[in-house]
């Protein structure tokens, strides 16, 4: 388990000069499939223009130099599976999420030659926008499009690698996103995400129903439901990728108090976005939350931690070249054979 001693400053962002090429007018991002009022999923889950609201807050509380220990962790973390690969990713499908720290180091992978930046909401893609004038990146070639990652404009067999950085957990069908990122990726090209796990925040999602069954009499969903880790296995699976792989870390980040927490899950834009939640939040509530928390989870010197599981997803678009599993039935020896010729040692 790592642990992390975050102190988080929020300052006003600031604009920098930035060079972009790209086929859209200066100071400008492509715009697809921004409103979805109109569009309807089976299941609704979260309120996605909700999300993006979050995410435009967000953007307007980051500088382009903000650099937040576990966002940074994470996405250093799952580009360190790049390092494991002897292929290049020439055009590479940047999704949403932690957009800057992540859109940072891909600038620094020489083997890309083409960057994608993809997100719902504008003021962040015009955050990355900004950012790049600082960054290394005269050699990368960047678009920029603002559009919902459960309607991806990316043409079918187009990018080499699909990277999302903590942002396929916010959509209403996240099989159906991985499916898209999937037809989107060249033959034997590279599926990396990282999400949100089920044990993420579990101190605090104790202390809201502990505050609302005694404040309230009951309990709402204060915290957004998320993957398990024995979930990701079968959603790679069932979006047609090959050679799946998942991992999981657990980072635990310690806060002066339960309001520090708040305002960090803000700035990050992962606030609930739950598509059915009862908006309002008594006073006394919240108040009786953050006192629960500290009594229950607090250290010895006051700081009180928030857990954070992150699930590590890989997977690739078929191939030939794969490695492939022999059909069933097809071996010629048995295992009982072999512990009657070797012996049971045990």
């Amino acid at each position: 388990m790592t642990r992390l001693l975050a102190s988080y400053m929020l300052r006003s962002a600031s604009a920098c000069r930035n060079r972009i090429t790209h086929p859209f007018p200066a100071g400008t991002a492509a715009s697809f499939c921004t409103d979805n009022s109109t569009s309807s999923s089976r299941v609704k889950i979260f309120d996605r223009q909700l999300k993006r609201k979050q995410r435009d807050r967000a953007a307007w509380l980051m500088p382009t130099n903000f650099d937040d220990p576990l966002l940074t962790t994470v996405a250093d973390n799952l580009l360190d599976r790049l390092q494991d690969c002897k292929k290049t990713f020439p055009t590479t499908l940047c999704l949403g999420g932690s957009l800057l720290p992540i859109t940072r180091s891909l600038y620094t992978h020489r083997a890309i030659e083409k960057l994608i930046v993809l997100d719902a909401s504008y003021e962040m893609v015009q955050l990355c926008k900004n950012a790049e004038g600082a960054s290394n990146s005269d050699n990368i070639e960047t678009l920029y499009v603002v559009a919902d990652e459960e309607f991806l404009p990316i043409k079918e067999s187009s990018v080499d690698l699909v990277i999302s950085c903590l942002g396929l957990h916010w959509t209403n069908d996240l099989p159906g996103a991985m499916i898209q990122s999937r037809l989107a990726l060249k033959p034997d090209g590279l599926f990396l995400a990282a999400i949100l796990g089920g044990e993420t925040l579990k101190e605090l999602r104790i202390a809201c129903t502990v505050a609302q069954m005694e404040r309230e009499g009951g309990i709402s969903p204060r915290v957004s439901p998320l993957a398990q880790v024995r979930d990701a296995g079968n959603l790679l699976t069932r979006a047609g990728f090959t050679l799946p792989g998942v991992d999981v870390d657990e980072y635990t980040v310690r806060y002066e108090s339960a309001l520090e927490l708040i305002e960090h899950l803000r700035a990050m834009g992962e606030t609930n976005s739950l598509f059915q939640m009862n908006t309002i939040l008594k006073r006394d509530t919240a108040l009786a939350t953050a006192a629960i928390y500290d009594s229950m989870f607090a250290a010895e010197d006051g700081t009180v931690p928030a857990t954070f599981q992150v699930i590590y997803m890989t997977g690739w678009r078929e191939h030939h070249s794969q490695q492939k599993a022999k059909a069933r039935g097809s071996a010629t020896i048995s295992f009982k054979d072999i512990q009657n010729q070797f012996g049971n040692h045990s």
